[in-house]
């Protein structure tokens, strides 16, 4: 009985031994199968700074500024092809002198050129044969007249000359007329030469021949163009989904780049009824008085204004600071630090203001010296 109790309880014991092993190795698996603890690391905000003496930065209120919606477009300087007028040359020929160059102005009847012209010559010819031939059937006709007078000739005679001398004053004026279309208007001293004159005042905005080139007539580029730069259109592109921003007789603002401190008004007078199919745009044209300023080709601004209003901020024009090619503003938040928002910046205003598009509504405070709020946030 004592053995059969001892074996018991080894028995007992070696059970409650493997249990024990068992529960520490499925611990153990536990352990190694979890995943590592999870680590977070604070980011600070960049846009975020910190003053020891904020009282140092004067702070200002954006104002509102009532506006209408407005849309930019970029376009070029051209002529008023309505005011283009081409300097034309009927007589065909060889240039033999040039007086005006591509880019002067000249005046009405001013000389541009000199053609040396066959057709001229020829024209000449037949004028001077004209005259003669009226001289001479004037005389037959007074001759024809007396006789007439005396019973000697016949009615029917006398109708034949003066027939004959009629035709005869046809041919001088007709001869004279083709001298004066070719350019001749000095008929009493015959030439093969042709002045080509200015038609009108303006400037010469095309020129197509050069000295001793050849002028081939109607059927040819026409030697000069003259262009009235008095007033000029302004040819913009203006994308499909703005063109609802753009109606004719409206106004729009003009800035040239060469000029970008002085401002012009035109009118919208066309919108293209086609597309241009690569850029999905149509071009606008504005009509615009030339103060002098304005040249051919020439790149300027067009702002053209909306039918609604809107209200945007305003705030003074170093209240912004542009950085990296963006406009920021400092704005005042708890415990001495101010936040850098980034805004859109507008147009400049009078008084050192520039309008702010987006990023901060009329009534917040912004930093008044953007620039030295920045400098003095990076030096601590």
């Amino acid at each position: 009985m004592k053995r059969r109790g001892l074996r018991a309880c080894a028995s007992c014991c070696f059970l409650w031994c493997l249990a024990a092993v068992g529960c520490g190795d499925a611990k153990h698996d536990d352990n190694a199968g979890a995943p590592p603890p999870l680590k977070v690391e604070r980011v600070e905000d960049r846009n975020l700074f910190q003053v020891d003496h904020p009282e140092q930065f004067p702070l200002t209120t954006a104002v509102p500024r009532v506006t209408t919606s407005q849309l930019r477009a970029t376009g070029t300087v051209s002529p008023d092809i309505s005011r283009n007028v081409p300097v034309i040359s009927v007589a065909s020929g060889r240039v033999v002198e040039i007086a005006a160059r591509l880019g002067d102005t000249v005046k009405k009847g001013q000389l541009l050129l000199r053609v040396q012209s066959a057709d001229v010559a020829l024209a000449f010819s037949d004028y001077q044969k004209a005259v003669a031939d009226e001289q001479l059937t004037r005389v037959q006709l007074e001759r024809a007249q007396l006789l007439y007078d005396k019973g000697a000739i016949a009615l029917n005679d006398l109708q034949i000359v003066q027939d004959a001398d009629a035709k005869t004053k046809v041919d001088v004026k007709t001869t004279a007329e083709k001298l004066r279309v070719l350019g001749s208007t000095n008929l009493d001293q015959p030439s093969g030469i042709v002045d080509i004159r200015a038609p009108v005042s303006g400037v010469i905005t095309d020129q197509q021949v050069t000295s001793a080139s050849g002028v081939a007539g109607l059927g040819a580029p026409n030697p000069f163009t003259i262009s009235d730069l008095s007033h000029v259109w302004i040819l913009c592109d203006v994308y499909e989904n703005d063109l609802s921003n753009v109606h004719l007789g409206e106004k729009a603002d003009i800035r040239l780049n060469a000029y970008p401190d002085k401002s012009f008004t035109g009118v919208i007078s066309n919108i293209g009824p086609v597309l241009d199919p690569n850029l999905r745009s149509a071009k606008v044209r504005i009509e615009v008085r030339n103060p002098g300023l304005m040249r051919v080709g020439m790149f300027v601004t067009a702002m053209f204004h909306g039918q609604k209003s809107q209200t945007r901020a305003a705030v003074p024009a170093t209240a912004i600071l542009h950085l990296h090619d963006r406009d920021w503003v400092y704005i005042p938040a708890h415990d001495k630090k101010f936040r850098r928002v980034e805004v859109v910046g507008g147009e400049m205003l009078p008084g050192n203001m520039q309008e702010v598009l987006s990023g901060i509504t009329a009534g917040q405070q912004v930093v008044t010296n953007a620039l030295e709020f920045q400098n003095t946030a990076e030096q601590q």
